[in-house]
């Protein structure tokens, strides 16, 4: 039977129930400020706690090769979860946070189900592989052309270290950003 027949009828609609809410906000965080940012992401979470319907959160740090934490917190309900957005502790926490961080992403999903759903599957490993061999041969080249007639006199091992410092510095600031400009063909479909 219907919602609006029952009401007709004189039998009291069923009240909606409330599902939890689990906000996931992912933040590209600054290399040299990712001490201060976890101290941040931790503050935040002693604030969560002290707000009515919390549930619980916790900080995903970046894997290798990323730059981008993600602070996942559920709540009881839309009101419960309302209740912290429009917070004055929120407020201040996101002025704090602002300095810190290069992008923002911040994504919902309502009720148990969506909380367990599995991700997209990643794209063609060849894909991912040819970015990193592209951008390696790049960087090392650029190296041997500008860096190996002020430092060729050195010994090798020397050489090499430095080498190797200049390489992973630079893929490290580099593949974030190239993996977010290029994620379109990195993820594209896979053939079965």
């Amino acid at each position: 039977m219907s919602t609006r027949l029952r009401s007709l009828t004189g039998t009291p609609a069923p009240k909606p129930t409330a599902e939890p809410v689990t906000v996931t906000v992912a933040r590209v965080v600054r290399p040299d400020v990712q001490e201060a940012f976890e101290q941040w992401a931790a503050d935040v979470q002693e604030l969560l706690t002290a707000f009515p319907g919390n549930l619980g959160s916790s900080l995903l740090r970046p894997g290798p090769g990323s730059d981008e934490y993600h602070l996942v917190f559920r709540f009881a309900d839309h009101e419960s979860l309302s209740h912290w957005e429009q917070s004055p502790q929120r407020a201040e926490a996101l002025a704090r946070v602002h300095r810190l961080v290069e992008d923002e992403r911040i994504a919902r999903a309502v009720g148990l189900q969506t909380f367990f759903a599995v991700p997209p599957r990643p794209g063609p490993v060849w894909r991912s592989w040819l970015l990193t061999v592209a951008v390696v041969l790049l960087f090392t080249t650029t190296f041997q052309l500008l860096a190996v007639p002020f430092v060729g006199d050195w010994p090798w091992p020397l050489r090499l270290l430095l080498s190797a410092v200049y390489v992973v510095t630079a893929l490290r600031v580099s593949m974030p950003r190239l993996s977010r400009w290029l994620a379109p063909w990195l993820e594209g479909s896979r053939r079965r």
